[in-house]
């Protein structure tokens, strides 16, 4: 393991001023091809997002839920990071397609979005019919217009299997955080609880990683007496920098084996760092959280005490986060 933590993000600064910076609206409706009515389709809460930097501006995708609890994507954009002018209606959403079978009636949840390096956009989001909650794959040229490819895991043996949380190892090349190959495939880590990894050729078509007896290979898993002991799951995405691969993640606190200055179940972020060559091989990992609840919005919400974060962009000479607060909320943060 990595000795020293000159990899780490070690600074982070909530932008108080501004947040939270997106909340329920209870004005939004949209005509649900599902329901076959007008729906408030984020009355409920709008939360963990991911954003881009595009044409100067950030592009926010977040999740957003109606009353009943369905999730569909927005899409906001900002000149400034802070304030965001919000598309009326969806952008991703259960319809009459091939996927309502996996969509229907939970939805579209927590979006990821990284750039290939011929510009198309490419989204990880959960599909979740209320029972299983599975990882799929959208594209857009545009930000606005997404086509919905299918399941990231599609052998019969995954397709009822738990999986949600897509990161993609990126590295930053100006503002645009751009999906790079290691060793010829492009890579993502995955899942809830323990954290899987998977390769592509072209970051739509998946295959999970497997060891010889074809058994899913955990490459993260949760710390007894530490803030993330219950279960981890992927942050906005995987950044490839000169010391490995630097992994953001969150994490929720065991009642009984976690850490006691934390209540049961509060979501923290974590920071883990991967071999640049060998993106499943683990080589650091932050002792402490970079990011716990403590404001209100991330202590009171739809889930209580709740910090996710879901989005990271450069932007003016700076890194943000832009993460989910309280299941209900989007808040901002600059970290360093």
């Amino acid at each position: 393991m990595v000795t020293n933590d000159g990899w780490m993000f070690k600074g982070l600064v909530r932008s108080d001023d501004h947040n939270p910076i997106l909340e329920a609206d209870v004005h939004a409706d949209f005509n649900c091809p599902m329901r076959r009515k007008k729906v408030q389709w984020s009355e409920k809460g709008i939360f963990n997002p991911t954003a881009v930097v595009h044409n100067g501006r950030i592009w926010m995708l977040y999740r957003a839920q109606d009353e009943r609890g369905t999730s569909r994507i927005g899409l906001a954009e900002s000149k400034d990071g802070f304030e965001f002018r919000k598309n009326p209606k969806p952008v991703l959403h259960p319809d009459n397609d091939g996927m309502k079978l996996y969509e229907w009636e939970g939805g579209c949840e927590d979006p990821r979005v990284v750039r290939r390096p011929d510009g198309l956009y490419v989204m990880t989001y959960t599909a979740y019919d209320e029972k299983t909650a599975r990882l799929c794959i959208a594209s857009s040229r545009d930000l606005e217009k997404w086509e919905k490819h299918g399941l990231v895991l599609t052998e019969n043996k995954y397709r009822n299997l738990w999986s949600k949380s897509g990161a993609i190892v990126c590295e930053r090349r100006g503002d645009k955080m751009t999906a790079t190959k290691i060793k010829g495939k492009y890579w993502m880590y995955w899942g809830d609880t323990d954290l899987f990894m998977a390769s592509s050729d072209d970051l739509i078509h998946w295959t999970p990683l497997e060891n010889k007896e074809r058994q899913l290979i955990r490459v993260l898993q949760p710390r007894p007496g530490k803030f993330d002991s219950r279960l981890l799951e992927p942050g906005p995405l995987a950044l490839l920098r000169k010391e490995g691969i630097v992994l953001i993640y969150n994490s929720a606190n065991s009642a009984s084996s976690g850490d006691k200055s934390l209540g049961a179940d509060v979501y923290s972020v974590g920071q883990a760092l991967f071999s640049a060559t060998r993106p499943d091989k683990l080589i650091g990992r932050a002792d402490n959280y970079l990011l716990t609840p403590e404001r209100y919005f991330e202590k009171e919400g739809a889930v209580n005490n709740v910090c996710f974060v879901t989005g990271m962009v450069w932007f003016k000479d700076h890194w943000m986060l832009y993460y989910g607060a309280g299941d209900s909320r989007i808040a901002v943060a600059e970290i360093w």
